[in-house]
């Protein structure tokens, strides 16, 4: 059975203005999954009103942690000592999130408590192996 790790997480969405909005996300981390993490983030504030997840490289977290990253639909970076920001673009928009550093690093870390870093491949291995022992597909 995959390990699915959540956290939530409380966030700063900045605004058109540069005002701060509070919003709570949840980070998760599969081990089915295990080069990928997420960000869900409420149906309050997306342009649709639906939730909103996005989907990325653990290792985008982890350099943007550290130093600018990412190219794409994702970019993640250091603000100051105790904050990170990820920026998220959509064929509608974009979306400056701040989260306090320390948040991000604990999860990453439970992350890799769960699947090590340079492990993801044999525990996608396991996983597999794990289905089919059971009788899955």
């Amino acid at each position: 059975m995959a390990v699915t790790l959540e956290q939530s997480a409380r966030a700063r969405l900045v605004t058109p203005e540069g005002r701060e909005r509070p919003i709570p996300v949840m980070l998760r981390y599969a081990a089915s999954d295990p080069l990928a993490v997420q960000v869900t983030f409420p149906p309050e504030v997306s342009l649709d009103g639906a939730e909103v997840t996005w989907i990325f490289a653990r290792g985008l977290l982890e350099e943007g942690l550290g130093a600018p990253a990412g190219t794409g639909d994702v970019h993640i970076w250091p603000c100051g000592r105790e904050r990170t920001v990820l920026e998220f673009h959509a064929p509608h928009g974009l979306a400056l999130v701040q989260f306090d550093r320390a948040a991000l690093r604990r999860f990453l870390m439970r992350s890799y408590a769960v699947v090590g870093s340079g492990r993801e491949e044999a525990a996608g291995d396991l996983d597999q192996g794990l289905t089919k022992l059971l009788g899955g597909v």
